[in-house]
């Protein structure tokens, strides 16, 4: 049988997307080897030492874990298990030529979006950022090049609008959707993509696709200040900030309050038309807290004050009356 010559699997991912493209292979026949993820890294307030969610699903299934600095450092350990197909899948790091080489069916990577649309680090937060109405999940064959190898599998996932009926199982509400949800869709959508792939792959049923690059577009690493609100954009483009940028790196604000200034974050919000006010003016409509935008205007459903947990801004208001009229910066 074809499967049957596809007996090693060397995995390598890092985030809850590689996570859940590794549990559903760990499910099959193709069950990796060797997983290889990033370093233990300190997470929340109080820093504490935490392993990458592919690492925590690893040690569920009882696969050997390889943690290097550099994915270099792992050449050797890699070609000492003999692998037929290396699959990555959000690893975080260029794979070098050296360990592209080794399988003898190549590398295949898991990338959540429509390539060569939206290469690089950030496709799913730009579907979201742009408002797109379709994105989906495609397997490439690794080159040295980010994102760049050829074609070897694509699946869409239609993001309705509002105007749309109620969503199937394949289409998402673009109104509500945030970066965790899209995220898990495209890691489900990309890991049966990717398994339904393997088979064909190895038995030669597959002829790869080069990319356009003529047709690529490239997304950015996205850093902490990336989420801090321009009031001066339009509420359909903050809003959709707010939800790209969920959990990480969040989109806040900043208010006065006892001559101190005080962040503000983002977490839920509605788009609202208000015209009579100055970008970033706070105004209260639903018993809820408003602001106007460039254009139109954000009610605010769900935000969290600095050392303070997430609340109804109803809530928040009920403290913070001093805001209402403020220009949020």
């Amino acid at each position: 049988m074809a499967r049957a010559l596809c007996k090693k699997i060397v995995f390598l991912g890092t985030p809850e997307f590689g996570a859940i493209v590794l549990e559903k292979l760990a499910k099959t026949e193709f069950k990796p080897v060797l997983v290889i993820t990033e370093l233990d890294k300190p997470a929340g307030r109080k820093q504490t030492l935490t392993p990458p969610p592919v690492k925590v699903l690893a040690k569920k299934y009882k696969i050997p874990i390889s943690q290097p600095s550099k994915i270099a450092d792992s050449e050797l350990q890699i070609a000492n298990c003999k692998p037929d197909l290396i699959i990555v899948a959000a690893y975080g790091q260029i794979i070098p030529k050296g360990i592209l080489e080794i399988p003898e069916f190549g590398c295949l990577n898991v990338h959540p979006s429509l390539l060569p649309n939206y290469r690089g680090p950030s496709p799913i937060q730009a579907a979201i950022l742009n408002g797109d109405e379709k994105t989906g999940a495609t397997i490439i064959l690794l080159d040295e090049k980010m994102d760049h190898g050829p074609i070897l599998a694509q699946r869409e996932l239609k993001i309705l609008n509002p105007k749309h009926q109620i969503p199937n199982k394949s289409q998402i509400p673009m109104t509500k959707i945030t970066y965790p949800e899209l995220s898990e869709k495209l890691a489900e959508l990309g890991a049966d993509l990717l398994i339904n792939t393997i088979p064909k792959w190895i038995n030669g049923e597959i002829k790869p696709l080069p990319q356009d690059d003529l047709k690529a577009t490239f997304t950015r690493i996205i850093k902490k200040g990336d989420g801090k609100i321009d009031w001066t954009k339009s509420g359909q483009e903050i809003e959709r900030q707010i939800r790209a940028f969920y959990p990480w790196p969040g989109s806040f604000t900043f208010f006065e309050k006892n001559s101190k200034k005080v962040m503000l974050k983002i977490i839920k919000a509605k788009v609202a038309e208000k015209q009579d006010l100055k970008a970033g003016e706070v105004f209260v409509a639903e018993r809820l807290m408003g602001v106007k935008c460039g254009k139109g205007a954000l009610i605010l459903e769900i935000v969290q004050a600095e050392g303070k947990k997430p609340m109804s801004s109803k809530d928040f208001l009920q403290g913070n009356k001093n805001i209402i009229g403020q220009t949020l910066k």
